[in-house]
């Protein structure tokens, strides 16, 4: 389905991985390290974005809601309406973690950034 710029609205996860991720004022916070999927409902559960460390060392993995993320043509990334203080303060989780089954992850983050808008 295409959007309202001719461009279709969906979009291979492959080419969302990396990609950059700016606050409001188009300051670089962090990328895209992935996607968690939820396998029975068919929906992205959250993006995965890391910042923090240098080279991957010291990284740290926060969830957000996929909801969050508006791609920003201009910016060539993703721009999230949270300040970077907001997202340092989120619950961080290693890559392992975030695919945990019982709920928890997503549940936290979910109120988290309920909480933080």
């Amino acid at each position: 389905m295409p959007t309202a710029s001719g461009h279709t609205t969906a979009i291979l996860a492959s080419r969302v991985q990396g990609s950059s991720v700016y606050d409001t004022g188009h300051e670089k916070i962090g990328n895209v390290e992935d996607l968690v999927l939820d396998k029975t409902s068919n929906q992205i559960m959250f993006a995965v974005l890391g910042f923090g460390g240098l080279f991957g060392v010291g990284e740290k993995y926060f969830p957000v809601p996929w909801s969050k993320l508006d791609y920003d043509p201009e910016a060539g990334g993703y721009v999230i309406s949270v300040s970077k203080d907001v997202l340092e303060a989120a619950p961080s989780y290693s890559l392992s973690d975030l695919t945990r089954n019982d709920g928890q992850v997503s549940k936290t983050t979910n109120e988290y950034y309920l909480r933080a808008v």
